[in-house]
């Protein structure tokens, strides 16, 4: 019987958590180091680039040893790159550091949506998977460009719900069920624009299998209970989906039977 504890594959690998979370943007690390416990995350991104920034900063080394403290599996991120080469680079640069192949992939193509620039996010991703590297590409819900990315060996995809930090939650539901109706055996982590745990719980029900966040928490006026309220809320949203979701429908159902014999004990 499944339950809500059953494993999610990630490549190779196989972990008990849904739930992704970013590090970037929270008041203090004290409060970062408790959202990701409150979390129970097993695996944290992290944009190299900031990270370079923070190791040379002020504090930055106390950060670091923070995240390495956790024990959490690390997702470096090519965030802020514009085309293939450069993110392509910075993947190979944050394998030397982080010593892991896994590379949560971004490039981006504009700069009001910070949406994913898909051809150049292609041919990165058909690169990087050559050198060896587990992808895991945030690309939007576009069939053709997800096709793509999994005909180039990218085993995981991250397609948004909404801009990244825009806190709209799923702004094209049917878009997103169809992608996951299209890749059933690819693991789907819905990443950028849920902004509350009821917009997580939404993206478990339709059957995607996790969730990264990082500015719903980061900038709640609690981080530590936003994160556990996101923890709660996607695990709810997988056991939802394994029960089984009634189908909506345009008309009423009676849920008490007003015809034949009551049911007793």
């Amino acid at each position: 019987m499944q339950t809500t504890h059953e494993f999610i594959q990630f490549g190779d690998i196989q972990l008990s958590s849904r739930f992704l979370m970013g590090t970037a943007g929270y008041p203090s690390p004290q409060i970062l180091e408790s959202a990701i416990y409150a979390s129970e995350t097993e695996i944290l991104t992290m944009g190299i680039k900031r990270q370079a920034a923070n190791v040379n900063a002020s504090g930055g080394k106390t950060w670091w040893d923070l995240i390495r403290k956790t024990g959490k599996i690390i997702l470096p991120n090519t965030a802020g790159c514009r085309t293939a080469s450069e993110a392509i680079a910075l993947a190979q640069m944050a394998r030397e550091i982080f010593q892991t192949n896994w590379i949560k992939l971004e490039v981006v193509g504009d700069d009001y949506t910070l949406q994913p620039e898909p051809f150049e996010l292609v041919k990165a991703a058909e690169k990087l998977v050559e050198l060896g590297f587990e992808v895991f590409p945030y690309c939007t819900e576009d069939i053709v460009v997800a096709q793509r990315l999994v005909d180039a060996g990218c085993r995981i995809l991250m397609p948004w719900a909404a801009p990244i930090g825009s806190g709209q939650g799923i702004t094209n539901r049917e878009a997103l069920i169809r992608l996951r109706d299209r890749f059933p055996s690819v693991t789907l982590i819905v990443d950028a624009g849920i902004g509350a745990p009821s917009h997580a719980a939404e993206a478990m029900e339709i059957g995607f299998d996790g969730v990264l966040l990082n500015s719903a928490i980061a900038q709640a006026k609690d981080p530590i209970q936003m994160a556990t309220a996101f923890r709660d809320a996607i695990r709810a949203g997988r056991a939802g989906y394994l029960a089984g979701i009634i189908p909506p429908q345009p008309f009423a159902t009676p849920s008490t039977p007003v015809t034949g014999q009551p049911f007793t004990l």
